[in-house]
């Protein structure tokens, strides 16, 4: 008799954890790896934040807050929509949850039934697809193309729709391709939504300040459609404060409501401290904050220099990407070709020998539904990110 439920039996690893864990293994065993596979700004969190936490604690909100959220946590997210977005919400259709991942679960939990057929525009960020299996939904995956920046377009977006079809999922700027939705382009797929009154929109909006391009864009400023989208957003990124573990989603009452009542039987509320310390980060205005802008300012300086040295190596094909911190290049031109035994036929081959050949850590595009590319994040220093393609670009010069 099987110990483990198949439902975990059937769940795939995060790839992108695996191979951040094989990294640090390597590391560990003293070799010298380079490691751009984790989506983690190389920031400290920054101090008026941590002032608020250290307050939060002599404060004594060291007990069991509601499981939404603090009330002026919540408030101070309706006022950030406001802000930046443009978007009216009451506290009420805001849900506070541990991370941006516990928002997108939830939703998924709370809106898809067996059978429901769910869009995800392909490559996706990898925790996608298994929220929909573990829901018993149905993923269909349409595919975009390099040429397109990786957006999906309405008219293939309408030829996936049918009677099954519940939700729409996607990333604006876009993990892993750092690619983002214009205004035009979201009024396109609002349009397309708008005729299918049973299907939902969850936009994952968590690159949102890492963006090189101009204003943020949201689905939800479109009123056709705003009451079937779900906004999902949170700290991790923008602020970087991976480690306090907050995300919330912005949503029609009747799903928040859902949310909160999953969200009480799974985890509670989300840490005390770090709901006070994210008050502060929401009141940050991103037009004028100075951590904020120096952090973007620095990303868009690794993408500018990473992006010419990506160009330089033979064979690949780049992008140039709008926001987040992801180049997804495509190596395909690389398959078929060897070296020292290794023969490269597939991205997880070409994220393995970048590993072992160079000693740079990598993402195979296979965990994003695209197996002709990887990804590489620029989450690190100027000089590591030099070193990284150095030894990228010899290492696959020896494939033959």
């Amino acid at each position: 008799m099987e110990i483990l439920s198949n439902r975990i039996l059937n769940m795939a690893e995060s790839e992108t954890l695996a191979m951040t864990a094989k990294a640090r293994e390597l590391k560990a065993q003293g070799k010298d790896v380079i490691s751009l596979s984790i989506g983690e700004p190389d920031f400290n969190t920054p101090e008026v934040v941590k002032e608020a936490a250290k307050k939060a604690i002599d404060d004594n909100f060291t007990h069991y807050p509601p499981v939404p959220g603090y009330p002026d946590l919540r408030e101070a997210i309706c006022t950030k929509l406001r802000r930046d977005n443009g978007l009216e919400y009451k506290p009420e259709q805001i849900v506070v949850s541990t991370g941006a991942k516990q928002s997108l679960f939830q939703v998924v939990q709370c809106l898809v039934n067996p059978g429901d057929e769910v869009i995800i525009p392909t490559p996706f960020w990898v925790s996608y697809k298994e929220f929909v299996r573990l829901a018993e939904g149905k993923c269909v995956f349409v595919k975009t193309k390099l040429e397109n920046d990786f957006k999906v377009t309405p008219e293939q977006l309408e030829a996936a729709i049918t009677p099954r079809t519940k939700l729409i999922m996607f990333s604006s700027p876009s993990n892993p391709t750092g690619m983002l939705y214009t205004k035009e382009e979201l009024k396109g797929i609002a349009e397309v939504v708008a005729r299918h009154e049973n299907l939902f929109v969850m936009a994952d909006e968590i690159y949102e300040h890492i963006n090189f391009v101009g204003k943020h864009e949201s689905i939800a400023q479109f009123t056709e459609v705003k009451e079937r989208v779900i906004t999902v957003n949170g700290v991790a990124k923008g602020f970087a404060m991976t480690g306090w573990r907050i995300g919330f989603i912005a949503a029609p009452t009747v799903i928040a409501k859902a949310a909160n009542k999953l969200q009480g039987q799974v985890t509670s509320a989300t840490c005390s401290i770090a709901q006070k310390a994210t008050v502060c980060a929401m009141l940050m205005d991103p037009k004028t904050s100075k951590d904020i802008i120096d952090m973007r300012n620095i990303f868009q300086q690794r993408r500018d220099m990473v992006y010419k040295l990506l160009c330089d190596i033979p064979g690949l094909k780049v992008r140039l990407p709008q926001g987040a911190f992801y180049f997804f290049p495509d190596v395909s031109s690389y398959y078929g070709k060897s070296f020292n035994g290794t023969k490269i036929e597939n991205s997880t081959d070409m994220a393995f020998y970048l590993l072992n050949e160079a000693g740079v850590a990598t993402v195979m595009g296979s965990a994003f539904g695209d197996d002709s590319c990887i990804r590489l994040s620029y989450a690190t220093s100027e000089d590591l990110l030099r070193e990284a393609l150095r030894r990228m670009k010899e290492a696959l010069a020896k494939l033959q």
